[in-house]
């Protein structure tokens, strides 16, 4: 062997010639090549690369990060952003939340939240006010457990004169390390973030502070657990300490359950009731074993007086729990199970069969109804109007005129009707199936619809040039009276701590009868609906 390797390339000047030039002609690009190519990891996509088997990154162009439900929602930003590239003052938005989902539910909750986005992106570059906004798609992972990655990315894009990045909103779970994410773009990199989904008080900066707030430059528009737990409470009305037992999730990192476990753990008048049920689960999307301890938890809540659960979890546990609740047999008692928002799409969870335990044997024998706070509902403004407008009848012996009716229902119900008009004439491009009554669409519309006015009022003042991001944060406790946003969600008013001022709750329930979500009524965290023009009352931060 070794000779016939001599013989055929070593044996003459020729061949010993040869055999250098296909040495050199293999291996010098090789040396140039792979030393890039070893470790570096697989691209998914323009500013998009695999890592730990999820597609991590920022996107404008596009790409649906292999969820095909968003598809055509990311086709029509990638349209969008097209077009704004041809204009002379631009800036970007980023939209941050995990794009990969693995439930088929997550994933239309996903697409309903990027329609909001894109909404209101399409609308904002048409009212004839500069910076015009580009929408790109930051993906931190499930859980957003790469958000560190993803953050650099974010903070290059605030430093670059192209991108000028200048707001990320997004944020759709109360998980730690959202918080980390959300602390770190607005402390460290003075980011400014709009957080519309977020609903846990341990996001969120305090009215009344003194001192440095802890995300300078955070905005929400979602009321908070504690808010709504009183915006619930205040609908309900005095429950007694042992009509009510809290059943609640103790998983660790998911700041959603803790602090909506805290907000339902409110005083209550009367002898004490149960004690709190806990389980835990073993993530956010899957049941484990916890239908067993529902069992068993549903078993005692049947020998105690309660009547009213609190259930403080995430939807996949909430409708388990439900379902292991109804099989109970308790002498015909009757059950209300009221959660927070993160239930909002309760209903994208629930089969046939499940519908019809809930509805009970002859259809009308539903021994549980399950309520919750959502962040809006397209039946609200309407509804709310009718009762309006009856108990002022009532109290005045006359039927109200059209210029009495209070603004603070008349406004989102405009622009509720004007968001609805742009969907059902298809006037903003093909973005699938819309389905309002989630509160998805609505919601994070009006949170990118936020985000517009404070960069049209920071620009304003930076005499045409970009403004900057600094600007941008310190515009959002401008926007309240004059400067309030008149969302489909209602009337946005920030304090100065950021938060969105007795922002109403939608009350809503599951009806197993037409398999939808029902509007039952307004709940306001402030026991009365918001002043006159959104006024922010003196302290209130």
């Amino acid at each position: 062997m070794l000779n016939w390797l001599y013989n055929t390339f070593w044996a003459t000047w020729m061949r010993k010639a040869f055999t250098v030039l296909v040495v050199l002609a293999v291996v010098v690009p090789a040396a140039l090549f792979l030393p890039a190519r070893i470790g570096a990891p697989d691209r998914c996509a323009e500013g998009v690369v695999q890592s730990e088997g999820e597609c991590i990154g920022v996107n404008g162009s596009g790409y649906d990060f292999g969820t095909p439900e968003i598809r055509q929602v990311t086709e029509a930003i990638r349209k969008e952003n097209e077009r704004v590239a041809q204009q002379k003052n631009s800036v970007t938005v980023a939209m941050m939340l995990p794009l990969q989902p693995k439930l088929a539910a997550e994933r239309k909750q996903l697409r309903s939240e990027l329609q909001g986005a894109y909404l209101a992106q399409y609308r904002a570059n048409r009212m004839e006010k500069t910076p015009q906004l580009r929408l790109v798609l930051a993906n931190p992972g499930a859980d957003y457990a790469q958000q560190e990655t993803v953050v650099d990315r974010l903070a290059g894009m605030a430093d670059s004169e192209r991108d000028n990045l200048r707001a990320v909103t997004g944020f759709n779970l109360s998980l730690g390390a959202t918080k980390q994410a959300i602390a770190r773009l607005t402390g460290e990199l003075k980011i400014p973030v709009l957080a519309s989904r977020v609903s846990a008080d341990e996001i969120a900066n305090p009215d009344n502070r003194s001192g440095r707030l802890p995300f300078p430059g955070l905005a929400r528009i979602i009321p908070t657990n504690r808010q709504q737990a009183d915006a619930l409470a205040d609908f309900h009305g005095g429950l007694r300490d042992a009509e009510t037992v809290l059943v609640k999730d103790i998983r660790p990192h998911d700041i959603y359950d803790e602090s909506l476990a805290k907000a339902f753990s409110r005083p209550e008048p009367g002898p004490p009731g149960p004690k709190d049920q806990e389980f835990e689960s073993p993530s956010i999307t899957e049941p484990g074993d916890t239908g067993n301890d529902f069992s068993l938890i549903g078993h005692n809540i049947c020998e105690s007086d309660a009547k009213v659960v609190y259930f403080a979890g995430r939807p996949v546990h909430l409708r388990l729990f439900a379902l292991k609740l109804a099989e109970v047999p308790c002498h015909g008692k009757k059950y209300t199970i009221v959660s927070g928002s993160g239930a909002a799409t309760l209903d994208r969870y629930m089969s046939e069969a499940d519908w019809r335990k809930l509805q009970g044997g002859d259809g009308e024998s539903a021994t549980i109804t399950v309520q919750y706070a959502a962040p809006a509902h397209p039946d609200a403004w309407d509804a709310a109007l009718r009762t309006w407008e009856k108990e002022r009848q009532a109290s005045t012996g006359r039927k109200p005129a059209v210029a009495d009716r209070p603004a603070y229902l008349t406004d989102p119900r405009k622009e509720l009707q004007e968001l609805r008009g742009l969907i059902d004439q298809g006037t903003a491009g093909d973005i699938g199936p819309v389905q309002l009554e989630d509160s998805r669409t609505m919601l994070v519309h009006d949170g990118v619809r936020t985000i517009a006015e404070a960069v049209f009022l920071a620009n304003a003042q930076a005499a045409g040039s970009i403004p900057p991001r600094e600007r941008v944060a310190a515009e959002w406790p401008r926007l309240e009276a004059a400067h309030r946003v008149r969302g489909a969600s209602g009337w946005i008013c920030l304090t100065n701590g950021g938060n969105a001022y007795d922002k109403p709750v939608a009350v809503v329930r599951l009806d197993p009868r037409t398999r939808r979500v029902a509007f039952v009524g307004l709940g306001w965290p402030e026991k009365k609906p918001q002043p006159a023009d959104c006024v922010v009352p003196s302290g209130t931060g």
